[in-house]
């Protein structure tokens, strides 16, 4: 009888230690790279979120697109959430080659990339990329893109550089995100015309009555530079820490989100930190769904609705 108690116990010790299990020291802190667009500041808010609840730490690091495969490559960063496809093809395709980078799961899809014309621009006369170059003169031969480095800018020059649609006399301006926007905000206001990249899931879309162009498929990809956005790590990760990469498995955003969280963070100057937390106490089945098959850092099982 004693020596089955201590069996019963050793075995209940046992599962309690490998209940308890938590993932090696490496894995207790979590660096992400944002590339500064709004959407992928919401998309990280939300994660770092949910995996502060699970007990880990978090980092992120403002990095260009090319900077993030860099540090991935040199082992800096783990996670970015970013990965615009088709049009970051280019971007990663040497990465995911050589073998220092993995792609996930999506994250997001029926997202659009292009060029767009702001409200001020005709509408009947001005639908396609083709007749760009008949009114070179009044968007005054300026297309605004965003940050040095970013993937749709690298399209816009390539376009210029080519002279395709007859765009060799446009010149891009490169800034950032929310200069691009207040250009194009501005241009509204004096009723000039605009002509910048326009994407969904963004707040823009609304204020803005921005008009996606057509044709630019060469470029940009079908449907109006479709596109689906996937998660990236550092290869070697998901092997070293598996349960961050099963949660980011898990995620998937949707537009609407997008487009909710981003609005007051652009347009209130709101802390993407607190809007995500909120976001996710409102949605307790989203979040219950993305923790299926995941555990916390020290190995606890978790429960869900």
């Amino acid at each position: 009888m004693k020596l089955e108690k201590r069996w019963l116990l050793a075995a209940a010790l046992s599962t309690s230690f490998l209940a308890q299990a938590s993932e090696q020291a490496s894995c207790h802190v979590v660096r992400f790279a944002d590339d500064g667009w709004t959407d992928i500041i919401v998309t990280t808010a939300v994660t770092r979120q949910v995996l502060a609840d699970l007990g880990y730490c978090t980092q992120v690091k403002r990095l260009s697109v090319p900077d993030t495969y860099n540090a991935m490559q040199d082992g800096k960063i783990e996670v970015c959430l970013d990965n615009w496809m088709p049009s970051m093809e280019h971007d990663i395709k040497p990465y995911l080659e050589n073998g220092p980078v993995q792609s996930l799961g999506p994250n997001l899809e029926g997202a659009k990339y292009t060029l767009a014309a702001n409200q001020a621009a005709p509408g009947g006369g001005l639908e396609n990329v083709a007749d760009l170059a008949r009114f070179g003169a009044e968007f005054g031969g300026k297309l605004y893109g965003i940050g040095l480095g970013n993937d749709g800018n690298k399209l816009i020059q390539q376009m210029i550089d080519r002279n395709a649609y007859a765009l060799g006399n446009f010149s891009l301006v490169a800034s950032s995100e929310s200069a691009m926007l207040a250009q194009v905000k501005r241009a509204d206001r004096l009723r000039q015309w605009g002509l910048f990249l326009g994407w969904t899931p963004h707040p823009m879309n609304n204020p803005l009555q921005m008009h996606d162009l057509a044709g630019g498929d060469a470029f940009f990809g079908p449907d109006y530079g479709g596109a689906t956005v996937y998660t990236s790590v550092r290869s070697g990760f998901t092997e070293q820490c598996p349960n961050v990469p099963r949660l980011l498995n898990n995620l998937h955003f949707s537009l609407h989100m997008g487009r909710y969280l981003m609005g007051p963070i652009l347009n209130k100057n709101s802390n993407p930190h607190r809007e995500a937390n909120a976001w996710l106490n409102a949605k307790p089945q989203t979040r219950a769904s993305w923790l299926q098959g995941v555990s916390r850092l020290n190995g606890q099982s978790i429960k869900t609705v």
